[in-house]
């Protein structure tokens, strides 16, 4: 991910907010390969589509995006007294974060789960994607004849089963939108490639941007403490090491 030119590196430190990072990366993968009409875009997009809905079928994502929905919005509405506080925009996100709450209260339960069990396809697919080239048309004939298919015809089916992903993939960009926005990026600095940083109760993500692209940072971070370590290609081989050398970089600590 990028933010103003430089490369951003999340880590989230919370399930719910490792499982929204993820969804959204994987909405993106499948918005990306669901425009590509080609044999293999059409592929790319059915791998995108059975994962998010392997993912949304192993936690409770409606439950999770309700709840962090509600408290989204009664964060913003004790906003509503402050005078520093733009009340048509504040009026506005409080309405997008209701219409969406209500969005979410009609979606069914395991609706994911279902999908995969009782579309046949769908099952046969994500019975074989285990497999290395467990989707060969030898494997699966049906999903092969399904792929020679008319284009609106394919098109129709790949709307169909992305249809109740919409209200989730809106819900959760509005809910990483809100929390990437609550923190604004420091400079700060690794002397020798280490940050040690004592994180704020309550923080929920950390974002480190970088414009030196010859390094990278390995996060890892409990609920007090976050160390940042900074690692750069020894060899051709890409075998990793520590930089000893001063890093310079932005960090958002973000929490609502």
């Amino acid at each position: 991910m990028a933010d103003e030119g430089a490369i951003c590196f999340e880590q989230p430190l919370n399930e719910r907010i490792r499982t929204f990072l993820r969804l959204e990366h994987l909405i993106a993968r499948l918005r990306y390969h669901q425009a590509d009409p080609s044999h293999w875009g059409r592929r790319a997009t059915m791998d995108a589509l059975l994962d998010i809905l392997n993912v949304m079928s192993r936690y409770d994502t409606r439950g999770e995006v309700s709840k962090e929905l509600g408290l989204r919005y009664a964060w913003l509405e004790r906003l509503a007294d402050r005078d520093d506080v733009d009340s048509a925009a504040l009026a506005s996100m409080l309405e997008t974060l209701d219409t969406l709450g209500r969005d979410m209260q009609r979606m069914p339960p395991q609706f994911a789960s279902y999908q995969l069990r009782d579309n046949e396809l769908l099952n046969s697919l994500n019975n074989r994607m285990p497999i290395p080239g467990g989707s060969c048309s030898f494997d699966l004939p049906a999903y092969q004849h399904w792929l020679a298919q008319k284009a609106p015809r394919i098109e129709q089916h790949i709307e169909d089963w992305c249809r109740r992903i919409a209200p989730f993939e809106q819900a959760i960009a509005t809910i990483l939108r809100l929390l990437r926005e609550t923190s604004p990026a420091r400079e700060t600095v690794a002397e020798t490639g280490v940050l040690v940083h004592n994180t704020e109760s309550g923080t929920q993500m950390i974002r480190v941007l970088l414009e030196d692209a010859t390094v990278y940072p390995e996060i890892s971070a409990g609920r007090h403490r976050a160390t940042i370590r900074f690692m750069q290609h020894a060899d051709d081989q890409l075998h990793v090491r520590q930089t000893q050398s001063p890093v310079h970089f932005r960090m958002a600590c973000c929490r609502f």
